[in-house]
C-alpha cells in the first residue's frame, strides 16, 4: 500500500493508523520520511512485511523547497536558529554553482538530528540533551538535482537521489556555500523505489474504504510488486512441495535473463514465494510467504 503521508505526524503515526484501519498489527513501512514532510511512504502489510529485505535499495525522487537566510539546527523549519538572520543577495546563476557541488557520488554527513545511531541510540535523542554526535560522512548518488524555480529568498528543487541521502543537508550545505545560511522549508517525496504518487492514498480515503468494506481496494497485489524479478506460474502441486521448503523446477522454455530471484505465483495469482536460481531453471524458496 503507498499513503500519501501528512505533514506533522511520524511515518510510525502512519503505520500505527493503517494497522487500526487494516486490522492488523503487520504493517511496516519502507523507509521513514520526517514530521514535516509529505508524499509517498509505502507499506507492507500483513505476511507481505517479509518482503521488506528486498526493498532496501530503492531510489527517491522529491520536491523540496529551500530558504535562504539562516540556518536551523535540525536543518529545517522546525529547528531553532543557529545564526544571524541576513538578507540573500545572490543571483540564479549562483545558486546554480552551489548545486553543482552536490550532483553526482559524494560523501554527505548525516543532520544531527537523525535517525542514525550513535553507539546504539538514536543521533536525535543525544542532539535533543545538546549532547555533540560526531556521525560519519557516508557516500550518496544524487542523479539529478534541478533548480525549478527561484525567487527573494526560496529556491524549489526536484532532487532524485539514493537511498539514505538528506535533503536537508543538502539545504544546510548550500547555504553554507552561499554564506547566508538556509534551511529545508517544505519537501515532499514522489517516488519511492517502485512507487509514485499516482499511486498514494490519504488516510481519509483509507479511512473511507475501512468504512465501506474496501479496503483490498487500495492494496497492491504481492505478486505485482518486485517487478525486477520475474513472475512464474507455479501449478497447485508445485505450490504444495514451495510450501515444504523444496526446490521447485521452472519451464526452461520461458526466457527469465538469467534471473538470480523469481516470483512463485500460484495460478489464483497469488504470490507464494521467493525462489533462488540454484541451477538452471532449478529454484529454492529462500522466502515463503
Amino acid at each position: 500500500m503507498v499513503v500519501d503521508k501528512p505533514e506533522r505526524i511520524t511515518s510510525h503515526d502512519v503505520v500505527n493508523r493503517v494497522r487500526s484501519l487494516a486490522g492488523t498489527r503487520r504493517v511496516g513501512h519502507l523507509g521513514t520520511l520526517d514530521p514535516m514532510a509529505t508524499g509517498v511512504l509505502p507499506l507492507l502489510i500483513g505476511r507481505a512485511t517479509r518482503l521488506a529485505q528486498f526493498f532496501s535499495t530503492g531510489e527517491k525522487k522529491y520536491d523540496a523547497r529551500i530558504r535562504f537566510g539562516w540556518a536551523t539546527d535540525t536543518y529545517d523549519r522546525d529547528g531553532k536558529a543557529i545564526s544571524y538572520r541576513v538578507t540573500p543577495e545572490f543571483t540564479r546563476e549562483e545558486i546554480e554553482g552551489a548545486l553543482a557541488h552536490f550532483r553526482g557520488i559524494f560523501l554527505q554527513t548525516p543532520p544531527p538530528f537523525s535517525a542514525k545511531k550513535v553507539a546504539g541510540t538514536p543521533a536525535y535523542r543525544l542532539a535533543r540533551k545538546n549532547i555533540a554526535v560526531e556521525l560519519r560522512p557516508v557516500e550518496v548518488h544524487v542523479f539529478a538535482l534541478d533548480l525549478l524555480e527561484f525567487g527573494g529568498d526560496t529556491a524549489r528543487v526536484l532532487v532524485h537521489c539514493s537511498a539514505g541521502t538528506y535533503l536537508r543537508s543538502i539545504a544546510h550545505e548550500v547555504g553554507q556555500k552561499l554564506g547566508c545560511g538556509a534551511y529545508l522549508e517544505a519537501l515532499r517525496r514522489t517516488s519511492s523505489g517502485d512507487f509514485t504518487e499516482d499511486q498514494a492514498r490519504t488516510l481519509d480515503q483509507l479511512a473511507t474504504h475501512a468504512t465501506a468494506g474496501t479496503f483490498d481496494q487500495a492494496i497492491i497485489p504481492a505478486s505485482r510488486l518486485l517487478p525486477h524479478f520475474p513472475n512464474a506460474t507455479v501449478d497447485a502441486l508445485t505450490v504444495t512441495q514451495i510450501r515444504q521448503g523444496k526446490d521447485f523446477r521452472l519451464s526452461p522454455f520461458v526466457d527469465r535473463a538469467g534471473a538470480k530471484h523469481v516470483k512463485a505465483v500460484s495460478q489464483e495469482g497469488d504470490l507464494i514465494a521467493i525462489g533462488e536460481a540454484r541451477l538452471p531453471h532449478l529454484y529454492h524458496p529462500i522466502l515463503v510467504l
